[in-house]
């Protein structure tokens, strides 16, 4: 009786220990003393010029306030964690850069021919202000539409409709290269050369437009596309298929033939095609639409699995629930085509997210963020271009909030593309130097490469910090409150080959 009586205060003080040691808070999970890996995504928005689209806002703005809306446009794609940009330079045989083989676009002046005043080069300065911020710019043309249907009628004395007036066709309201003329096809091989050769793009890209989409006359009946005549010199010259397959050997040629001429000029710089979303229904069984091989003559597949591209996006601009046209089914469909590995990388159609742009029929919220985690649970599928970037401006909703705050939380390389580069650049020689208030760290390059983006990571006390920044910005300065002990560097090329990391420690004292 005597050891019970001692016992039960004992075990009471015990028991409350214990419970008072269940309400302090866990320690907090150790920081990894290696740093967790990079993401490796292709994160575009398309920048449509065609119409005004997204840039410039309207025609006849003045140089600076052009440019000062192109800045803006480029930092909000660093401020969501994007890492390209795709830029529409030719919408319709006609140049937003100083071009000698086309007109000064209307969207630019209001006037086509016309050069901004103060004159400068808009291509010039979007790609060097994109490569400041460690953006890739791609460089979108079309690369048979000659004249809007909301365009000028009033066209400069250089436009190709004047200086090549028997390869151009008026059609719905359009004005069209003929894609069976050859000097339809000259023309516009000589446009993408010249781009290459002069300008320092890391892209060139064309969208969905060969073939003009068809039309109807006031009676309901199919609008044949012009080209009796390109037809019959074929006929003569010795073709002997259906006019269906010479359509898709035109644009077939095209397509081949301006892989060729950027491999040819700059071997780092990658081409893209973004087509229609469906090859042709009922691939896979439960796709129904438009047939784009069969309307506007589109052998989208045939340039995917020939391997005449470096990325495709189709443009996958349906929700994943709609299944005659589902995102999801579609995006398996596409990937199990890849038989030549090309990146993969989605169109999406950010701008059905807008209530000022579809104001009755806007997607909710999630369904860009859960199409992207869809293409993520796909590693085949390597990325996402946004339609369009006006889309993700402030004043179109919280879209590009919630990218930001979920799926763009942290940075992403954009993926290496090994058949054009595998060589890795050498790791960087670092040098820390403790300051008043901050540790400045220097990279400097090591061999013969150009570094275009740096990935660097650092150890704190709540865990690692992942950053990337351009190649041009050879240091970082971390403040000493922040705890940094660690820090590792990495080089990254044009091709995005990563070398391996340079590393150093950073005194918790100094």
């Amino acid at each position: 009786m005597y050891l019970r009586r001692l016992l039960v205060p004992i075990v009471a003080v015990f028991v409350a220990s214990c419970a008072s040691m269940a309400q302090l808070p866990s320690p907090a999970p150790a920081v990894s003393t290696t740093p967790p890996p990079f993401q490796v995504e292709f994160r575009g928005a398309w920048i449509a010029t065609v119409a005004n689209i997204d840039w410039p806002t309207s025609q006849g703005l003045s140089t600076a306030a052009q440019q000062a809306e192109l800045r803006a446009l480029l930092d909000r794609a660093v401020a969501l964690h994007l890492n390209a940009v795709v830029f529409q330079i030719r919408p319709a045989a006609d140049a937003l850069y100083d071009s000698p083989i086309e007109p000064w676009s209307e969207y630019l002046s209001g006037r086509q021919g016309e050069a901004p005043n103060p004159y400068y080069d808009p291509l010039a300065f979007a790609v060097e202000e994109a490569h400041k911020r460690g953006l890739e710019l791609h460089a979108w043309i079309n690369p048979y539409r000659a004249k809007h249907h909301a365009g000028t009628d009033t066209l400069a004395a250089n436009h190709v409709s004047k200086t090549r007036s028997e390869a151009v066709k008026s059609y719905g309201g359009y004005l069209w290269l003929d894609p069976g003329h050859p000097q339809a096809v000259s023309q516009t091989l000589r446009v993408v050369r010249d781009v290459v050769q002069r300008y320092d793009v890391d892209g060139v890209h064309i969208d969905d437009y060969f073939y003009p989409y068809p039309v109807r006359d006031e009676a309901g009946q199919p609008v044949p596309f012009p080209d009796d005549d390109t037809w019959q010199a074929a006929v003569t010259d010795g073709w002997s298929g259906t006019r269906e397959d010479w359509r898709r050997n035109n644009v077939d040629r095209l397509v081949r033939q301006m892989y060729e001429v950027i491999r040819s000029e700059k071997s780092w710089v990658k081409f893209g095609v973004s087509p229609f979303g469906i090859w042709r229904p009922g691939n896979p069984p439960s796709i129904r639409g438009f047939d784009a091989y069969d309307a506007i003559y589109a052998d989208a597949l045939k340039w995917y699995q020939e391997g005449w591209l470096d990325y495709l996006t189709p443009q996958l601009y349906w929700p994943i629930e709609q299944e005659p046209q589902s995102f999801t089914t579609l995006l398996d469909w596409w990937i199990a085509q890849n038989v030549q590995a090309r990146h993969l990388w989605v169109g999406q159609y950010t701008s059905k997210l807008s209530a000022n742009i579809f104001p009755d029929n806007a997607w909710p919220v999630d369904e860009i963020t859960r199409q992207i985690h869809e293409t993520r649970a796909r590693p085949e599928a390597g990325g996402t271009i946004h339609f369009s970037m006006k889309a993700l401006t402030a004043a179109h909703g919280q879209a590009a909030d919630t990218l930001r705050q979920t799926v763009y939380a942290a940075p992403a390389l954009v993926p290496a593309t090994p058949w054009l580069d595998d060589l890795a650049p050498d790791p960087p020689a670092l040098t820390v130097r403790a300051l008043d208030n901050v540790w400045d760290i220097a990279f400097m390059p090591q061999g013969t490469q150009a570094v275009f983006r740096w990935a660097i990571a650092y150890r704190t006390p709540s865990g690692w910090v992942q950053h990337i920044q351009p190649g041009w910005q050879q240091r970082i300065e971390l403040a000493h409150h922040l705890g940094a002990s660690e820090i590792y560097v990495h080089a990254v090329d044009r091709t995005g080959n990563v070398s391996a990391s340079a590393q150093a420690t950073l005194p918790l004292s100094r």
